[in-house]
């Protein structure tokens, strides 16, 4: 039992530090001038396509499958996957901000823009962006295919969506873990469990029906 806990967390915790890694290329790129935000953007996706060749465990990918098995098992999964996300992040978002200052920099001015959204337009934004993590990663599963990743990923962040484990990092390494900053996070958590499930649970009642 404990080995297996230990597994999930680290499988988690692996997928946390490729998002770690997209974050920082993307906070780098983005004080590019011209076209380095959406170099940034594109970057980012080598974080998922990473997690989902390797198979390592991030939340907003798994959580869309919730509909498909939701017993305890794989609702515990889950909570590990989420567990070895927020760890990893966190320390490598405090590691990064102090082993490249600009990076600190770059973070602390995402997180202030952030942070001026309410927080009704901050769950729809991590809504969509729970959608497009669901197709992002169901059609590499399905089809074994990167397209779903290469663009789906891109899109998220060119429009402003939030994706709740690399807010993590982007908190993080901006310093900036006060409770205002957690209770935005909890909100964007909740926001892409929600439009995680919202393609799956959709689709579940158009077969029901027909």
């Amino acid at each position: 039992m404990l080995r297996r806990v230990l597994r999930r967390t680290v499988s988690g915790f692996m997928a946390g530090i490729l998002i770690s890694i997209g974050g920082c290329v993307f906070l780098s790129c983005r004080e590019i001038q011209g076209i380095g935000y959406v170099a940034g953007a594109v970057l980012f996706s080598v974080a998922l396509l990473c997690i989902c060749i390797k198979g390592y465990a991030l939340f907003t990918g798994k959580v869309g499958f919730l509909p498909e098995k939701h017993d305890r098992e794989a609702v515990a999964e889950l909570l590990l996957a989420l567990l070895g996300n927020t760890l990893a992040v966190f320390l490598f978002g405090l590691c990064l901000r102090y082993a490249i200052p600009a990076i600190g920099a770059g973070a602390e001015a995402v997180c202030a823009a952030k942070l001026t959204q309410t927080l009704p337009g901050t769950l729809v934004r991590a809504v969509m962006c729970g959608i497009l993590m669901y197709l992002a990663v169901s059609i590499y599963r399905d089809k074994k295919q990167l397209v779903g990743i290469l663009f789906c990923i891109p899109v998220f962040i060119l429009a402003g969506f939030e994706h709740s484990i690399a807010d993590m990092f982007y908190f993080a390494a901006a310093g900036n873990l006060t409770g205002r900053s957690l209770l935005y996070l909890v909100l964007v958590v909740v926001g892409n469990g929600v439009g995680g499930v919202l393609l799956p649970l959709l689709a579940m009642l158009g077969r029901d029906r027909t």
